[in-house]
């Protein structure tokens, strides 16, 4: 196939280690092997302590990051009930898509692409639809970089009798992420962002809240697949495992990897370096007359103004014939207008980083 290496410091995924890859490599094995079940509950023992969670319930799904949001809306909300959901950018949106299909009468919250939510924003909406069941928010907004605030959430949430649901596709092991410390019901992401594996997984965690409000419904999950009910008999089942689908067995090898690379770093390291190498590749760039989108920027995402009179896709084109080095292109409304640079897991480096202010100024010029 003669697949170039390159150098990923887009949207994702970002560069998977070669240990990852080794790790991939490995025999595979029956999904309900002993051996395989006993690999695949380390793994979620390794999930639980990189969500900061006790979430008994807390496994990856067989499918890519959207389908972490498929499972978590399809299993808490049911036909006819109401949520509230905050959006400024593309995946806030698709969280209203994905819970409207399932008959979810949805309550928009929206500020523009690039800003984030106030608490006493998100307080007057949750006072203005009491009904509602729960409150959908994305932590960080990969369309545009920006980085939202959960401080004081739950509590306003929870007091109002709601669950507090969470994208976190782009900010697990990049940014500080404490699910239990902060409430959160219900959350999701992907393996391919901040954890340097391939994609093809979806990371969630369910509160024992979440579990009770899933056990109470009146109707069965629209999505057999992710259908917590049947999943959890696998994920945390004790003894003999119920068969529910063919698990992707040598990706698990991969994230088992994975959060062993994160733990042997360390949470608060790990998010320590992404914050430094930000810095850095920002500091860079404003020297250069670049200037970021959102007011609050992830270190994970960085989200920049095209600069005038720079052609978009020339310089993008540029960059990955000359240089090996993809960057994002603009979402929406920023398509043509921003770049959206990530300093994600593996891809997070120094080295990454002075090479794509040098290779960028290169372009511009």
């Amino acid at each position: 196939m003669n697949v170039p290496e390159r150098i990923l410091m887009g949207p994702g995924p970002s560069t998977v280690p070669s240990r990852i890859l080794r790790a991939m490599a490995s025999p595979t094995l029956g999904h309900l092997d002993p051996r395989y079940i006993e690999i695949m509950d380390h793994t979620c023992t390794m999930l639980r302590k990189v969500f900061q969670t006790e979430n008994a319930l807390t496994f990856p799904v067989s499918a890519t990051g959207m389908a972490g949001m498929e499972c978590v809306a399809t299993n808490i909300m049911e036909r006819g009930d109401e949520a509230i959901v905050c959006v400024n950018g593309v995946f806030g949106g698709r969280m209203v898509d994905v819970m409207e299909r399932a008959g979810v009468t949805v309550h928009r919250v929206e500020v523009p692409w690039g800003e984030t939510f106030p608490l006493e924003m998100l307080a007057e909406a949750i006072d203005k639809h009491p009904d509602a069941k729960a409150l959908g928010i994305v932590h960080a907004e990969t369309s545009t970089g920006a980085l939202q605030s959960l401080d004081g959430l739950a509590e306003l949430v929870h007091d109002s009798g709601m669950l507090l649901l969470v994208d976190a596709v782009t900010s697990l092991g990049g940014h500080t992420l404490k699910v239990d410390e902060w409430g959160i019901d219900a959350i999701y992401s992907g393996t391919q962002k901040c954890l340097s594996c391939p994609p093809g997984l979806s990371p969630v965690s369910f509160s024992p809240r979440a579990l009770e409000v899933i056990e109470a419904r009146k109707t069965k999950v629209q999505s057999w697949y992710f259908d917590v009910s049947m999943l959890k008999d696998y994920y945390k089942g004790s003894g003999k495992r119920a068969y529910h689908h063919t698990a992707p067995v040598n990706m698990i090898y991969a994230l088992h990897e994975a959060l062993l690379i994160v733990l042997e770093e360390g949470l608060e390291a790990r998010v320590t370096r992404h914050q430094r190498l930000h810095r850095r590749l920002r500091a860079g760039l404003e020297s250069m007359g670049i200037r970021y989108v959102p007011q609050y920027s992830l270190h994970t995402l960085n989200c920049i103004h095209i600069p005038d009179g720079a052609d978009d896709a020339a310089v993008r084109a540029k960059l990955l014939d000359d240089y090996s080095i993809e960057i994002g292109a603009g979402l929406g409304p920023f398509a043509g207008k921003a770049w959206r640079i990530g300093l994600m897991g593996h891809s997070a480096t120094q080295a990454n980083v002075d090479l794509v202010l040098a290779a960028l100024m290169d372009c511009l010029e």
